[in-house]
Parts: C-alpha cells; structure tokens; sequence
C-alpha cells in the first residue's frame, strides 16, 4: 500500500525512544508518506524537532499544548508555545483543544488556553489540530465563535455521532480517523458510512489506539493500513482510492503538495 499519510502520531514519545529508526523505516515500508506530529507540552518540543531534523520532508512538527498539559496556571507554558511560533515555522497549532475526561477543574483554564491558540492559528492562517474528549459541544461552541471563513483544522480521533459530524462539516472541519473504527462494538462504523469522503483524513495517534489486530500493543505509523482498510470496507470503495482521497485532503489541509 502506497500514498498514507498519517496526520497524527506521537512518534517522539518515550515508548519509540528504544527503536525509532526501525519504527520509521517501517512506516515508509507500509507505505506511509508523511507523519505529521502533535506536540502535547513544552517538555516534548525538543525530541519533535529532532525528529523533523532526522527525517526533513517525511515528519512534520505541530505546535501547541494539549489540554491535559495545561493545569491551572498555564502562562508559562503557553509562552513557550508562542516563543517557537515566533521562531520557525510549523504545519499547524494542535494538539489542542478540551478534555473533561480527566479533570474539569480546570476547564475555565482549558477554554481560555484553547481560544487563545485559536487566536494564533487564524494570526498565523495554518490549521488548528482539535481534542475534544467528552467536550464536543464546548469544542464545535468555540470553533464556531470564531469561525469567520478562514479558520481549519480537524477534529482529532473523531468518534461522535452524525449530529456532531455533520456540525463539524459546516464549519468547514475535517475529521480523523484512526483504530477506532477497527474495533468491534463502535458505532463509528455507521456513522461514517453517511460522511462524505471529503471530510476525512487518516491518523493512528500512535502510540495510542492501536487497531485491531494489534489492540493492547503500541500503536505505530506502520499500522495505518489497517485503518485505510477498515474505511475501505466502511465505505465500500477500494483501499487506494481511501488513500489517494484522504492523502489529497490532509495535503490540502496542511498546504503542502506531492
């Protein structure tokens, strides 16, 4: 399988620290093309950048701080955030977004650190990566306050119903999609069965959410095949036009060309 392109991997994290070369050579094997990369706080910039310098061309910085980084006092953090914003450019601002999962004492700093990046990526016109675990409606609310026609992104790990699909496509957003739709009891499946094609992009958001068969170990680039196979069975058309079209979108996207 040639022509993925994984628009969400923490390849820099500690569980590739042992076997990056190998992970990476095995990804291109796959057929994987490009590995975009989110960034989650101000400890994980430098090992992302180092991989970008390794592989130019084939890994892609983001820059941000993911909502389960941001705390109650985030100013520091998010001023190395901007710091680097200043000093290279990046593909987009992400991982970023809300997360009630875990802890929502902390969701007036979580709203204020989301729309303050969404304030960057409009300032800097590139994209904007979403989280939005159990916060949909406040996510699709904040993205919709400043939508004036030039703000984009994707909606990251999309599992939502139809509804919610739906309103993410009138705002213009992508949605991705990762091992979930591999996995036996989600209701993903029928729902992006009614999502149109130009919607959608590919992510594996390794290490985590790893697909079927593979479920319970690391997750890694190199299963993003999996994942093009299911929305192929999903929507019933062959594997390489499931690449062909969502590589297309995630390039577009990220203003990037072949």
């Amino acid at each position: 399988m040639k022509g993925l392109i994984d628009t969400h991997a923490h390849i820099y994290a500690e569980e590739f620290k042992a076997d990056t070369t190998n992970m990476i050579e095995t990804a291109q094997k796959a057929g994987v093309e490009r590995i975009y990369m989110p960034n989650i706080d101000t400890d994980s910039i430098e090992p992302m950048l180092r991989l970008e310098a390794s592989y130019p061309g084939y890994c892609f910085p983001m820059m941000g701080l993911h909502p389960c980084y941001v705390g109650t006092q985030p100013e520091s953090s998010l001023a190395i955030v901007e710091g680097w914003l200043g000093k290279k450019c990046f593909c987009a601002i992400g991982e970023v977004g809300l997360d009630y999962h875990w802890d929502i004492s902390n969701k007036a700093q979580q709203m204020q650190a989301f729309e303050l990046q969404i304030q960057w990526a409009m300032d800097l016109n590139i994209p904007i990566i979403i989280h939005s675990r159990k916060s949909m409606d406040d996510c699709i609310m904040l993205i919709k306050k400043y939508q004036k026609g030039n703000l984009k992104g994707i909606f990251h790990c999309f599992s939502g119903s139809l509804e919610e699909a739906r309103r993410i496509e009138g705002l213009g957003f992508l949605m991705g999609i990762g091992g979930v739709l591999t996995y036996k009891n989600t209701g993903l499946k029928e729902t992006v069965k009614q999502i149109s094609m130009a919607q959608l992009v590919l992510e594996t958001d390794a290490p985590y959410l790893t697909p079927v068969p593979y479920r319970g170990k690391r997750n890694e680039p190199s299963y993003l095949g999996l994942v093009a196979e299911a929305l192929s069975e999903t929507k019933e058309i062959s594997v390489e036009e499931v690449g062909n079209i969502t590589s297309q979108n995630a390039l577009k996207l990220f203003g990037h060309s072949n």
